[in-house]
């Protein structure tokens, strides 16, 4: 066990920060308050993954924003490598928004 262990806690934490950069071009909210973001996975080797939707399949942005993504997530400097999926199940819903989202939108 090396005393260079870092915290996944705070390696998320840090990744969410840099997630939060990233916005739909449509909509004038993060992916993350959107709820584009279902999940994130680090490992040991800090290898990430992020399990992610589109607001739809054909979104315009659907070849750069996981490309976008994967690069943000890849120059934290903790980060050996990152991978985006894109799932459509569930699919997206307003439902997934955060209340700051809904509101930014006036949807409140």
């Amino acid at each position: 066990m090396s005393d260079t262990t870092i915290d996944t806690a705070v390696l998320g934490e840090k990744i969410l920060r840099v997630i939060k950069t990233i916005y739909d071009p449509e909509i004038p909210v993060d992916i993350y308050e959107l709820g584009l973001i279902y999940d994130v996975f680090i490992n040991e080797d800090y290898e990430v993954k992020i399990l992610m939707t589109l607001t739809t399949p054909n979104c315009p942005v659907a070849e750069t924003l996981p490309l976008e993504v994967e690069e943000k997530i890849k120059s934290i400097n903790e980060v050996k490598d990152a991978e985006v999926e894109i799932t459509f199940d569930p699919p997206w819903s307003q439902e997934l928004m955060s209340e700051e989202a809904k509101l930014e939108l006036g949807m409140l």
